[in-house]
């Protein structure tokens, strides 16, 4: 086997593209900075139970597990930073009023999440703590679409959707345990024979209900459709009413519904969101509402957020010519302060090593700096 192999799905990131990467790095953090959340920087691996608080079986199958040799404790290499986020809030922080943080980081996961994914994302996000009104998660929607638009991507649909919904119907039915697991499933791959076979003992109006979920996707008139459908649950009504209260606040964006997308279920515990580019065959961005997950470091506190990878980014922005570099000699009156000059205005400058002629755009030169009539000036690169 050649060293220089990789495992599957993870990849190097090569100067043009870490170039690119850094920068879309800055002026996100940049702008979450300018909005009032302030960066944290959580560790790469901690106890698993830590990592998968609250998470579900979806979260511990992605999370690459190891013992740690001094404590004998199982450790994870995180494959999620929104936990860890939670757990500096509720336990580090420990703020009493709202509380704003962002991030950025790789993450690793145990199996890609599609066929064409990395096991290595890189996550940057955002989120929200200590309030639990719609104006947190139309804060946080607006963001994530302000942060696209920021990276070049322009988002082609936003689906909103709410847990809650199924919740009620999973809670009116009495439905728990497997079977909640696999009506989960089959919702979320909208097969609809599954998902008959799977509720053909639920006795009506739920029945019927959990029939409709898969269809209700589209515009605003999926909400009216749910209105119809849905039993008379005050649930139901506070979640539906939450969507149209968002959809109301969200004007500007591609705003969809969305009523069995269920990703996260068992983390999130109200409004859900994702956005989708183009012929992109996933999600580019995802988030929701966890107010639940603070309870197990010991204070709970309201909190929306959303996250996405910075190297599916990078992948639907087109490709562009680089700024090259210019060409410098090692020695020459006046040469530092004519470097330096350079440098202040942005230029990168690469001093001429001797011995490597013929080989200077190979390293990303395009121009060159000569003297002429006592004046450091840029020409072409000659070669």
């Amino acid at each position: 086997m050649h060293r220089w192999l990789l495992p599957e799905a993870i990849e190097d990131v090569l100067p043009r593209e870490a170039k690119k990467l850094e920068a879309l790095r800055r002026s996100l953090l940049d702008a979450f900075r300018l909005r009032g959340y302030d960066l944290v920087i959580p560790p790469l691996l901690e106890y698993l139970d830590s990592l998968l608080i609250g998470s579900g079986s979806d979260l511990n199958l992605r999370t690459f597990k190891l013992v740690d040799q001094l404590s004998g404790r199982t450790l994870g290499i995180r494959a999620d930073i929104t936990p860890q986020v939670a757990r500096m809030d509720a336990h580090l922080l420990n703020r009493e009023g709202v509380t704003r943080l962002c991030y950025f980081g790789s993450v690793l996961h145990a199996l890609p999440a599609g066929f064409t994914s990395t096991r290595e994302p890189l996550q940057i996000g955002a989120e929200i703590y200590g309030h639990g009104g719609l104006e947190a998660d139309l804060e946080i929607i607006r963001l994530l679409g302000e942060s696209l638009a920021l990276s070049g991507v322009q988002a082609s649909r936003l689906d909103l959707g709410h847990v809650g919904v199924f919740k009620a119907l999973a809670d009116l039915g009495g439905i728990a345990g497997d079977l909640e697991q696999e009506l989960l499933a089959v919702l979320q791959a909208k097969d609809v024979p599954g998902l008959k076979a799977l509720v053909e003992d639920v006795a009506e109006p739920v029945y019927s209900a959990l029939m409709a979920l898969p269809g209700l996707y589209g515009g605003p008139e999926v909400l009216d459709r749910a209105q119809a459908v849905m039993p008379r649950d005050p649930r139901i009504q506070a979640a539906l009413d939450d969507l149209r209260g968002l959809a109301a606040g969200l004007t500007g964006l591609p705003v969809s519904f969305d009523l069995a997308d269920l990703r996260g279920y068992h983390y999130h515990s109200g409004i859900v969101f994702a956005a989708y580019c183009g012929q992109h065959p996933g999600a580019i961005a995802l988030g929701g509402r966890y107010d639940e997950v603070g309870q197990a470091f010991g204070r709970g506190r309201p909190a929306t957020g959303f996250s996405m990878d910075m190297r599916e980014i990078l992948r639907l922005l087109p490709v562009e010519k680089d700024a090259g570099a210019i060409l410098a000699p090692l020695v020459g009156e006046g040469l530092d302060w004519a470097v330096a000059e350079l440098r202040r205005a942005g230029e990168a400058v690469v001093p001429a090593l001797p011995g490597h002629e013929g080989s200077w755009r190979e390293a990303g030169c395009d121009r060159q700096l000569v003297k002429k009539d006592d004046l450091w000036v840029i020409v072409p690169l000659a070669e």
